[in-house]
């Protein structure tokens, strides 16, 4: 239970998690503007990127 709750305070998915709450808050309010949601794809994009290569690197 410990290793999972360590897990889960990663910066890297603290940071997904903090501006997945914020853009759904944002979306809520109907006020999403370009520039975040070009930062916020970046970041979830780069983040789910490097969990799949992790993987992909250790399964193959």
């Amino acid at each position: 239970m410990k290793e999972k709750l360590s897990k889960l305070i990663e910066v890297k998915k603290l940071i997904a998690l903090v501006l997945t709450l914020v853009f759904c808050v944002l979306a809520f309010r109907n006020e999403i503007n370009t520039y975040f949601m070009a930062i916020y794809t970046m970041i979830i994009g780069f983040y789910f990127g490097q969990s799949t290569a992790k993987e992909t690197k250790v399964v193959g």
